[in-house]
């Protein structure tokens, strides 16, 4: 047998392979959901399903399999490399359940979902989606059999998006936050309504692209190694730390919807930009879990991007770009403004406490079409009614209701509930800088975030996928999830607010 050193790097070479085929279909989906004329979908999506089905064919082959048990039966790899292996033999033996035939069928499915959707959102109509989206879901169901789990089906797909995650867990987080985020709303509702006007006046694309652009320079996204442009639904995408891709959308008469999604979609490629190059293709070149990748653009979206220090130092500078809308606009009345708690439509645009019920309606939603117990067709009234019950708003139309997110389109089902998971980690994770940076809210009232962002490269970023979230969580913060920290988070900045 050759030497271990040999084989590793055999391996490696394998890996980074199969990561460019990859990183090339995703190319291939950023620019159909960016650039690609409407009469390219269909060969776009053979292309991508062509390539996709390519990098299965690759991650299956029986020669990988068998270079991956020679190198996890070694007793002299270094610990990196042992981590590197040992992930992706447990990632190359779930993907050997998958047949080229279904990941064809998968993919070839989702590109036409996407494109459905897309049209279902420019008529407006639930309608021109729903086939499609039924057979998706369908097809969720044999990946969720093909996977295996234990309990209930959605949980194989929970799994692929945050590893040990169960329907059970994530019941007893939900079962566990929801009464207090009720509770701390209950309260709000008995204060005066904060006014928020000066967001919903009309603020040129133009010029909104320019702030845009500003800010994401500004929180030290690296446009020599990434770029931001216009999509459907805002995203970001990353083909290796020197190529990550941000996407934002405009709206004239609402200047909340981009600025906060530029600052999201940038807290994701940040963490992109600061996985380790050397990685490229393993495990150490990739992100510990969807709920801490999520942790890292909530963390900028609303620890930084929504705190009072932040504003301190760029508020004069929106006004300079904006003096007509926000001239005369106080930075007290403009933080609490963008801060204000009312339900909402949009998940996107929602704030920090309803937010979570956005999420909890998705994930009840997506519970149920994968148990079977709610079909494809009943999605829209299922939507409304739980919007009314727990959000106290009345769901004027497909648009603003059911197909709003992309997730769906991209068979992402498993992923929401990272986004209330991520907020959690985001809490705690920001708390513990600030005990570690003692001059954190100093530096970020002078328009500096890099003492911020170097800690989250040096205890985050760097450590690629090593461990589990919870893993990460404890060697960062020195204990796992507590949703304690988000609970008293939201207690602190409202109470300011409100005057609770």
């Amino acid at each position: 047998m050759p030497p271990t050193g040999d084989l590793y790097a055999a391996y490696a070479e394998q890996m980074q392979r199969i990561a460019d085929v990859r990183n090339a279909a995703a190319v291939l989906q950023w620019d159909q959901e960016t650039y690609l004329p409407a009469r390219g979908a269909h060969y776009r999506g053979q292309q991508i399903s062509t390539l996709t089905e390519m990098a299965h064919q690759l991650f299956s082959a029986e020669s990988l399999g068998g270079l991956l048990k020679d190198l996890d039966e070694k007793g002299d790899l270094p610990p990196a490399q042992r981590t590197n292996v040992s992930l992706t033999l447990a990632d190359y033996t779930k993907n050997k359940k998958y047949t080229s035939r279904f990941v064809r069928k998968l993919s070839d499915q989702t590109n036409k979902c996407f494109h459905s959707w897309i049209e279902a959102r420019k008529h407006n109509s639930f309608a021109l989606f729903s086939t499609d989206l039924a057979t998706l879901i369908d097809l969720k169901k044999e990946e969720a059999d093909l996977l295996g789990y234990e309990g209930h089906p959605y949980n194989a797909l929970l799994d692929e998006f945050e590893k040990g995650a169960t329907v059970a867990s994530i019941d007893k987080t939900f079962s566990g936050l929801l009464p207090a985020l009720q509770e701390l709303l209950a309260k709000i509702r008995k204060q005066p309504i904060i006014d928020d006007g000066f967001l919903k006046q009309h603020f040129p694309k133009s010029n909104q692209w320019d702030w845009g652009m500003y800010l994401v320079k500004e929180l030290n996204f690296d446009l020599t190694a990434g770029r931001q442009d216009i999509s459907e639904h805002p995203f970001s995408i990353s083909f290796n730390p020197s190529d990550v891709r941000i996407t934002t959308r405009i709206d004239t008469s609402d200047f909340g919807n981009m600025t906060w999604s530029c600052i999201h979609e940038t807290g994701h490629a940040l963490y992109e930009q600061g996985l380790p190059a050397e990685g490229y293709g393993l495990p150490a070149g990739e992100a510990c879990s969807y709920s801490i990748h999520e942790s890292q653009s909530r963390l900028w979206e609303n620890h930084v991007g929504r705190g009072s220090s932040f504003w301190r130092f760029y508020y004069p500078q929106l006004q300079s770009h904006f003096p007509g809308q926000l001239g005369s606009t106080s930075p007290e009345e403009f933080y609490r403004g963008i801060n204000r708690v009312q339900p909402s439509l949009i998940r996107t645009e929602a704030d920090e406490i309803n937010y979570h019920f956005h999420v909890y309606i998705r994930y009840e939603l997506e519970k149920q079409l994968i148990a079977g117990s709610l079909k494809t067709g009943e999605i829209p009234g299922y939507w409304n009614e739980q919007y009314q019950k727990l959000i106290g708003v009345t769901v004027p139309d497909d648009r603003n209701g059911c197909i709003q997110d992309v997730h769906w389109s991209h068979g992402s089902f498993g992923y929401f509930p990272t986004y209330s998971l991520g907020s959690f980690y985001a809490a705690q994770f920001y708390a513990c800088a600030g005990e570690q940076i003692p001059q954190l809210e100093q530096d970020i009232n002078s328009g500096n975030t890099r003492s911020l962002l170097q800690w989250l490269r040096d205890g985050i970023h760097a450590k690629g996928r090593a461990g589990t979230s919870e893993d990460l969580c404890r060697t960062v913060t020195g204990k796992g999830l507590d949703v304690s920290y988000f609970v008293q988070y939201l207690l602190d900045k409202y109470q300011t607010i409100y005057n609770l």
